[in-house]
């Protein structure tokens, strides 16, 4: 891979997007490289949680940028039919990102902008370095957000918030990306990654299995009326007291000890 960094350990991967000379701007080339190595690790049973992170720039400031956006150097001679195939080849991987059965954590340092923003929100969680800065900035290049912005920021943030945000193309600084629930935790730059990894490893320590469905229920139901939500949920929970996971839980909750619960 020419743009993306892959380390595993622990059951961790940690998929860095790298790009120095472009502050990590998603061009067409890591876009597929994206999708070959989500699509790679959906299949590994060795990895359980994937923390999506920005690589340092070219003097080796780790912090500078998570993904400065969408590659306008490739974008500005886009006609309309190119602009429409750059747009979904983005949402084929920002799509394993949400969907993939293992969980996803967006570790946002420094530039989050455009197309920045919008691979974060396609991860399960987010955490922000003190020096994160979010936005989209597109109305003012005189085009939209083209990468999932004007959808998934209306339902994390609200319609309000969204659309200020993409009307007036205000950048945000972390603490306010976590006041209005663009960002689950907001912590000291040295900190993000020892954070992001010590989430990974509390939820690895979970039972795969439950935690695979867990997110699949959520977001299955999330677009569906609240009946037919439960419903599915119901059935799930029923998928889920059918496995030897759910036995040994509970047995080891009654005899207060330890569980230990098998991967997916």
């Amino acid at each position: 891979m020419n743009n993306l960094k892959l380390e595993v350990e622990n059951e961790i991967a940690v998929l860095s997007i790298s790009r120095p000379a472009a502050l990590n701007a998603l061009n067409s080339e890591t876009l597929d490289e994206l999708t070959e190595v989500l699509a790679e690790i959906e299949g590994r049973d060795d990895i359980k949680v994937v923390i999506l992170t920005g690589g340092p720039d070219k003097k080796g400031n780790e912090f500078k940028s998570f993904v400065a956006g969408a590659d306008i150097a490739e974008m500005v001679n886009f006609s309309a039919a190119e602009a429409r195939t750059f747009g979904m080849k983005a949402s084929v991987p920002f799509f394993k990102l949400m969907n993939m059965r293992q969980v996803t954590i967006a570790a946002v340092n420094g530039f989050a902008l455009g197309g920045g923003c919008e691979i974060s929100m396609a991860c399960d969680i987010r955490i922000a370095s003190d020096n994160a800065l979010f936005g989209q900035p597109e109305c003012g290049l005189g085009i939209i957000p083209g990468f999932g912005g004007t959808q998934r920021l209306a339902r994390l943030v609200g319609m309000g918030r969204a659309k200020e945000m993409i009307f007036t193309c205000d950048n945000i600084d972390a603490n306010e990306a976590y006041r209005i629930g663009l960002v689950n935790k907001v912590v000291a730059k040295e900190e993000l990654m020892p954070t992001a990894k010590a989430m990974a490893a509390k939820i690895i320590s979970k039972g795969s299995y439950a935690v695979a469905i867990a997110k699949a229920a959520i977001n299955n139901g999330y677009d569906m009326d609240i009946k037919n939500a439960v419903e599915m949920e119901a059935n799930l929970f029923g998928v889920t007291c059918s496995t030897d996971d759910k036995k040994e839980g509970m047995t080891a909750f009654l005899e207060k000890r330890a569980a230990t619960l098998t991967d997916f």
